[in-house]
């Protein structure tokens, strides 16, 4: 997407051809920087940092970091080091599992002295990969948001709630839940999104925010709690977010707070979609119970950034001294609250069933 007058993508390759930059999202919406990734070990504190995130452009950066590890050391060992120490930077989101392991299986079966070439190009297909994809995704649920506006008589903008940030700033680039936003807007429907703050690290008010700004998308940022109310008064006409993982079943984990939007949606009749690219469906995972769920730092919760008076970044305390708090990073939404998976290849079911017919027996071996 656009940041002024460029293009960028979260990811790429700088000039050297070896070392790879990123946008730091830890520094939006007061600062845009860039950060080069000159290690694996780099690669490693991007994603544990959140430095990068979203489940694409996460498994993105762990592709990246298998390709800096193999310029340091090419051997078997290092491989092996390389891939678990990047594995465990975040346990939930299954496009890092996807990614490593699409890139670590045929450097298993390379020569030693071609291991880091390789490396390299299967990351930048992967990118490539990934920003098609989300284009896909956006022309379809354009597609799928049109008919709904349509529905609604096409007289008055269509009001979207989304929660936490899938858009390009989650992957390589166009995003998943934003992407059909983007292209709706672009197509001349007129929209406007309720974006919730997303705590306890606020993704929808420093990133969704920011991006939906820089696109000239119209928006309202609201609190996490609001979005309940919106729908009992009307004044939502559909949801959209973005995934961390689909299991076998159609279960669908993401951001936490997720579940609460999907359980007010249904309530409230509100048409409730999740937008993701295959490699996040977790076929192998049956239930939605059996995703391992990542517990984050309490600082998250009784800490908080901003931007101060002076215009500097600080951070304040939320809470007394000493306060204990837990920090889920994600939870769990049925299938039964689900309207529709919007992939790259159409709109699924939530069911093994649904995404089956989809994307055929095949995907699911």
């Amino acid at each position: 997407m656009k940041i002024g007058d460029k293009h960028y993508r979260t990811i790429w390759l700088n000039d050297d051809n070896w070392s790879v930059e990123i946008i730091d999202q830890t520094k939006l919406p007061h600062e845009f920087a860039t950060r080069p990734l000159r290690s694996s070990a780099d690669a490693a504190h991007a994603i544990r940092s959140m430095l990068v995130r979203g489940a694409p452009l996460i498994g993105a950066t762990a592709a990246y970091g298998l390709a800096l590890a193999m310029r340091e050391d090419a051997s078997d060992a290092h491989l092996a080091s390389a891939a678990s120490a990047l594995q465990a930077t975040r346990p939930t989101a299954i496009n890092l599992r996807w990614a490593i392991e699409r890139v670590r299986e045929p450097l298993t079966r390379a020569p030693v002295n071609e291991r880091a070439a390789l490396a390299y190009r299967l990351a930048a297909e992967i990118c490539d990969e990934d920003v098609a994809i989300n284009e896909a995704i956006g022309r379809v649920g354009a597609e799928v948001f049109a008919t709904r506006w349509r529905e609604l008589g096409a007289k008055r903008p269509l009001n979207i709630l989304t929660h936490c940030n899938a858009g390009w700033l989650a992957t390589v680039d166009w995003g998943t839940a934003i992407a059909p936003i983007y292209k709706l807007y672009d197509a001349g429907v007129p929209v406007h999104v309720f974006v919730d703050e997303t705590r306890p690290r606020n993704q929808g008010a420093s990133l969704t925010a920011w991006e939906l700004k820089s696109h000239g998308v119209p928006f309202t940022l609201i609190v996490d709690n609001a979005g309940g109310h919106l729908m009992q008064h009307g004044d939502v006409d559909v949801c959209i977010v973005g995934t961390d993982r689909v299991t076998a079943d159609g279960s669908v984990c993401n951001k936490i707070g997720t579940y609460l939007k999907a359980l007010a949606a249904h309530d409230n009749k509100v048409p409730f979609y999740v937008a993701l690219p295959s490699p996040t469906i977790d076929w192998a995972t049956a239930r939605g119970s059996d995703v391992p769920i990542e517990d984050r730092g309490a600082r998250e919760v009784t800490h908080i950034s901003g931007r101060g008076s002076d215009g500097g970044v600080i951070e304040v305390a939320l809470a007394p001294e000493g306060t204990q708090a837990r920090n889920p990073g994600f939870d769990v939404t049925p299938p039964r609250l689900v309207t529709g998976l919007i992939t790259e290849r159409g709109v699924a079911e939530a069911s093994n069933a649904g995404m089956k017919k989809l994307f055929g027996e095949k995907a699911a071996a």
